[in-house]
This record gives structure tokens, sequence and C-alpha cells, in this order.
């Protein structure tokens, strides 16, 4: 029987005077209550009987976190294998690809050409606008030596970078783990005023864990997180469901941990609603928008979070791979988008970097199901204004040479992209960044920011457009003030769902070529070609090319004299 006397306290760490009960509670370890909650990672932490709360961080902590850059990671995680082949097309190796994949091969009719050499599948077609902002960037033949193509074993190395991983030897921290080890050395005394990290999903990932213990917020799923962002705690603890002694006082035991331990979920609350009061872009429902969606929130609301990592499964493509990989990847690719766009509303886009992540690629070859087996290289797509252009970047596998198991072999290490990512973007000595990766001497990749101000070492790049046919001299055979050319000003806008609309504004009078291209660099027509004064035009594509035109991705070219422009535009 129960001791009628006994302190239903729920603060852990008070009452329970129960001798059971402290014996029992002091032999939980912190793996079973985590295995209990499906919950992990915190900012408060037992130390023997002890809880540690989140608290002020120490002048050592203060002063390092000072030295940090305001810049922001997001790691989005493909999980299962993504499929490189069906995200970077080859456009030079098409007969290759199409040849070894006849089944499953993105048709050239849906290949979206975003220079001579690459494109990718129009299902992607909303990372288009950040393409032609200069947002986006794919890294080619990303993997290393002997890659494992085991799902948990190459997820391990993707996380802890341990390349003498044998099985289930591997190293038990984490690139980003040892990193934050570093930078908060007295962590589990005095955690950082915000949380270091946080992590939807992905329990078992070890990317954030060090030594000591995992530094991330940890929540199983975004409707965690989401309940954490909009109520400030995790559990309600009045109404446990036991009403029994033990069972009763060990779940709110729990749950006062939980919310204890989640001293952060107040912080994260409060910058939930500052962003949710500044949101502008209405996101689709589904999981992976909705993780975009309220990390968007907790950003724009000043969290104070460095390092964010969530998740998209369902890329194991053994079978009918067409269909879930385009709607896994357009549901990527519009969330992106939406994201970016909702972060410029705050002008904070330059501050957040994206980047993608899988455990491995696949082969070259379909299989007997549609679909594609376990294979090695795969391209790394980055995201983000703070890459000042967008370009394909490092080589392409040969589709050509590929090993006896028809596999992509890698060209680019993903240590160096790591190593960049730590030093130039988050601002990490170098010295610092080769300890987190284990002594490797990581080769500097230029991706658009850098931060320690080394030289790059010469990386093949593409991110020349489309070729577009020569524009012929204007007719009348002015040549206008190529200083006054420059001052030309254009732009597409949407008075209605159905009528684009190109704003030209002309300096000075001068003929005027408005040609329009569909994405493969074709010309579909012309749009406007006569004498245009000085001052401004409203041109309707639709009704000046008589509404021939099929919805789609368009690029106008606008030419005056030896000037020419060109802007993307959506024909709905």
């Amino acid at each position: 029987m129960c001791d009628t006397h006994h302190n239903h306290d729920t603060t852990p760490h008070k009452g329970l005077e129960h001798e059971g009960h402290d014996l029992e509670h002091k032999n939980w370890s912190r793996r079973s209550f985590i295995q209990a909650l499906g919950i992990a990672g915190s900012g408060s932490m037992f130390l023997g009987s002890n809880l540690i709360s989140a608290s002020a961080p120490s002048p050592l902590t203060a002063a390092v976190a000072a030295a940090e850059t305001d810049n922001i990671l997001v790691l989005i995680r493909l999980s299962g294998g993504n499929d490189g082949l069906s995200t970077v097309i080859p456009i030079q190796q098409y007969d290759s690809y199409a040849n070894a994949r006849p089944n499953i091969y993105i048709p050239e009719s849906k290949v979206l050409k975003l220079t001579d050499d690459f494109g990718i599948p129009t299902y992607m077609g909303s990372l288009e606008p950040l393409w032609g902002e200069g947002q986006f960037k794919a890294v080619h033949g990303v993997g290393y030596d002997n890659q494992s193509l085991s799902h948990f074993t190459g997820s391990d190395i993707f996380a802890n970078t341990d390349l003498t991983t044998t099985g289930f030897s591997g190293l038990n921290t984490g690139w980003m783990g040892r990193h934050f080890e570093d930078l908060y050395p007295d962590y589990l005394i005095n955690p950082p005023e915000a949380p270091a990290a946080i992590q939807i999903g992905s329990l078992a990932n070890l990317v954030f864990q060090g030594e000591e213990t995992n530094y991330a917020f940890v929540t199983n799923n975004v409707d965690q997180l989401e309940q954490i962002a909009q109520t400030g705690s995790f559990y309600e603890i009045e109404n446990a469901p036991f009403d029994d002694c033990m069972y009763g006082d060990q779940l709110r035991f729990l749950r006062g941990v939980a919310n204890t331990t989640y001293e952060y979920a107040g912080k994260i609350h409060e910058a939930y609603e500052r962003g949710d009061a500044l949101r502008c872009v209405e996101y689709q429902d589904n999981g992976f928008a909705r993780q975009l969606s309220l990390l968007a929130k907790l950003i724009k609301g000043g969290l104070g979070t460095k390092v964010y990592m969530i998740s998209m499964g369902g890329f194991d493509t053994h079978g009918n791979q067409p269909l879930a990989h385009e709607r896994l990847m357009s549901n990527l690719s519009i969330a992106v988008n939406n994201f970016y766009e909702d972060l410029a509303c705050t002008e904070q886009d330059d501050k957040v970097l994206s980047m993608t992540f899988s455990e491995f690629g696949r082969r070259i070859f379909e299989n007997g199901s549609n679909g594609t087996d376990h294979g090695k290289a795969a391209p790394t797509l980055f995201f983000g204004s703070g890459l000042s252009g967008s370009a394909f970047v490092g080589d392409h596998p040969s589709l050509d040479s590929p090993n006896s198991r028809g596999n992509l072999e890698y060209t680019m290490d993903f240590r160096n992209l790591y190593g960049t990512v730590l030093a130039e973007w988050l601002c990490v000595p170098r010295a610092s960044v080769e300890q987190h990766l284990l002594g490797y001497q990581y080769q500097a990749i230029d991706l658009g920011f850098n931060c320690s101000g080394e030289t790059f070492d010469d990386i093949a790049m593409d991110n020349d457009p489309p070729t577009l046919p020569d524009t012929p001299p204007s007719p009348d055979g002015t040549d206008p003030d190529p200083e006054l050319l420059n001052t030309i000003v254009h732009t597409p806008y949407y008075p209605t769902e159905r009528a684009p609309h190109i704003h030209l504004e002309m300096p000075f009078a001068a003929h005027v070529d408005i040609e329009l291209f569909n994405i493969l660099g074709q010309k579909v027509g012309t749009v406007f070609n006569e004498m245009m004064l000085e001052g401004s035009a409203e041109i309707n594509i639709r009704e000046r090319m008589r509404d021939s035109l099929s919805t789609g991705k368009y690029i106008y070219r606008i030419s005056v004299g030896d000037q020419r422009m060109s802007k993307s535009v959506m024909i709905m």
C-alpha cells in the first residue's frame, strides 16, 4: 500500500522521499528514459542524482559563443538513399543514362535544363526560381572510399565521418557533436541559452552526439515539436492516467523530468509565437513542408539556434521508383522554395544555408522492379542566397565506367563539404574543423561563402544558363548609349493568375525585341518587336502570344541594341 503522506510534487529532485522510489529513479538510465519518452537531447541532464537545468551560459561559453557567426545551417536528411540520377540529370551523358534505365529514365521533354550540361526533372521545377536567383548549387558525385551500401552503417559514416567503420563498430560521436563539444566545454553545467541544435526525427542518428551527451534538442517527429512550440510544454502532468502509486508516480516523475529537461520549451514557444506573427507564405500540408514551416517560425522568431536537422523518408526506391521519387522531390522542391520565400520576407534568407545528405546513392542500372538498388555516389544539394550564385560543382561521375556492380564512383569526398560548411559558413578555425573530422585534411570547396579568407582550389563549376540563339541586330540600326542600356528596368508580374505581364521601363526611345523560350532554350515565339518611346509599358505575354502557351516555366529575353536581358516567368 502506498504511503498516503507521500509527496507527489512533480519536480524530479524534490519530494518522492520513499526509499523505493528514490532507488528506482536513480537506476533509470538516460537511455531508457529517452526510449520511454521517444525524445532526446536537452539542455538538462542527470549528473549523479542531481538534475542540472538550462541556465545562463558561463563566461567561458559566452565568450566562445560571442565569436560565432549569425549564420544558420539546416541539414536535410533524405533517408533511404536518394537516387542521384533522378535528381541531377547529366545531359551530356543522356544516352548512357536512358539506355541504363529503359523503363524509369526521365524523358527529355521532362528535363528542366539549367545549363547545357545538367538539368533536373520538371517535377523539381519549384527550384528553378532559386536557380535563377543564385540560391541553388549541386555538388556532383559525393561519397567516400569503399562506400558502405548498408542503411545503418552508411548513415553512421555520414554522421560520424569514421571511415574505419566495420558493421556496427564505428565511432559513437558525430561531426556536429564534436563541434558543439568543443564550442561548449561546460555544456552539462551551463548549457547555452538557446538549444545548440534542433533535430526532428532520426533519433538514432549520431550527427549531434558527443562523448558526454547529445547536443541537439530532439523530438521524434514534427507533431511533438509543434506541440512544444505551441504550448511551451511536452506532457500534461496533473492528469496522469494511472491512479495507483507505482505507475502513477513513475509516470508523473517521467513527465516532470521531461518538462524540466525541456527547459528550452519555453524559449522555443516564445520564438514560435514571434515567428508565427511574421509568417507570409502558405506551405503545403505534408510532413516535410510542416518541418520547414516550423523552422522558419523559430528562425524568424529569433530563437538563436544555429543548426537544425530535419528528415524526409521514403528514398529506398527498390520498386516503382518514378512515382515515389516524383512525389518526394516535388514536395521537397516546393517546400524549400516556400522556406526561402518565407525567410526573405524578414530579410533573413541570406543567413540560412540548407544542405541535403543521404546514406548512399543508387546504381546506374534499373532493377527488375522499376526501381534502383543501393549504390554509391550521389549529389549534395545546397540552398540559400549565401551561395552567391547557382552552379553545378565538381566532376560528374562517368556513366560509362561504373564498377562491377554498376555503381557511380565518387568524385567528391563528403568530408570536404562538411569541412567547408564548418570553416566557411559557421566560421570554425581549420585546426578545429580537422579535429572534428577525425584528422581529415579537407579540401575547401568554393560554394560562394568564405569566412576564413583561404584561397579555394579550382573545382569544375558549370553555372552557364542554357545557350539561347543569337539575336540579329536591331532593324533600325540604332546603337544606344551603353551606359543607358544598363538602366533599363524589367520584371515579370501577375495581375491575374492567368495573365503574366512584363513591366518594362525604358530610359530612352529604342527598338525593343522580346522573345520567349522554353526551359530547354528553344524559341517559342516573339512577344514584342517594335519601337518603344521613353517611359514604361506593361506587356501581356499571353495576349501577345495568342493564348497558345502551355502551362510551365519560360524564359523571356529582351534585346535592345547589344544589350541582352532575361528572366524566368511562369505561364499559368
